[in-house]
């Protein structure tokens, strides 16, 4: 009972506290037809996996000063970082409001060990965030318990709290989730090749963090690529490339 108590009340502040996260995995899946039967992809978008998958350079699209103004379209380098992935769950502290025990999954607790930092507030007041570390990592009954020691006194009368333990996954080429853009099967990024001019670029990325995505391959450190803007820039590349599509398949008109 206690533990359904718990997972309710995680549910609840993760659901309050994480609206863009939410919107951000909606985004990323569509949801299913009525029908049962899936969209067929765009002629528009076709014709840019042609492009990419052709390996022929792309002239990219051009963004003016006044839309990239309006836009707020901001840039990131791709670069060497320490890639995080936060777990969460929920815990309950004791008598001394010191010390929090949560109950993990076998999953969720691999990626868990003795002195990963780890953030903790009560639901009630989302705003009493709590600094804490983990202080014991013990295999029961087919899942983990976890420990956590918090680095001052918890809120008086306040039971429970929700945890999140920042786990580093290492240090990996990498860039910011918010510039990769899933085209079915493939992963999109927009690299700057001078101001307001930009190519897509195909990528494969490894390990996905809470901030940022590991790249495999498709950049290299110091390019620029899009990230607040890149679903404009996107929409622009496409109608650029439908544009030239038609032109192209015109028919020619012989004297």
């Amino acid at each position: 009972m206690m533990l359904k108590t718990l997972v309710g009340l995680l549910a609840l502040s993760l659901s309050a506290m994480c609206p863009a996260h939410a919107q951000s995995t909606s985004d990323q899946t569509p949801p299913p037809r009525g029908d049962g039967a899936k969209a067929a992809p765009s002629q528009d978008t076709d014709r840019v996996r042609a492009r990419l998958r052709s390996g022929v350079p792309s002239r990219g699209t051009t963004v003016s000063e006044s839309q990239a103004t309006d836009l707020t379209l901001t840039l990131a380098q791709t670069a060497v970082r320490a890639v995080q992935v936060w777990v969460r769950t929920a815990g309950t502290i004791d008598k001394t409001r010191k010390l929090l025990t949560a109950q993990l999954s076998s999953s969720d607790g691999a990626l868990i060990k003795v002195g990963q930092r780890v953030r903790a507030f009560p639901p009630e007041s989302k705003s009493s965030m709590y600094q804490a570390w983990v202080t014991q990592v013990v295999p029961q009954g087919g899942g983990v318990t976890m420990e956590a020691t918090l680095a001052s006194t918890g809120r008086q009368n306040s039971e429970h709290y929700v945890m999140e333990v920042v786990v580093e996954r290492g240090q990996f080429l990498a860039v910011p989730n918010e510039a990769i853009i899933e085209e079915g099967d493939k992963q999109i990024v927009y690299v700057q090749q001078h101001p307001g001019h930009y190519i897509p670029q195909e990528i494969h990325t490894g390990v996905q963090g809470e901030l940022y995505t590991q790249v495999l391959d498709g950049l290299t450190e110091g390019d620029s690529v899009v990230t607040i803007g890149s679903f404009f820039v996107d929409s622009e590349y496409k109608l650029k490339a439908s544009e030239q599509g038609a032109i192209s398949n015109e028919p020619q008109h012989h004297h």
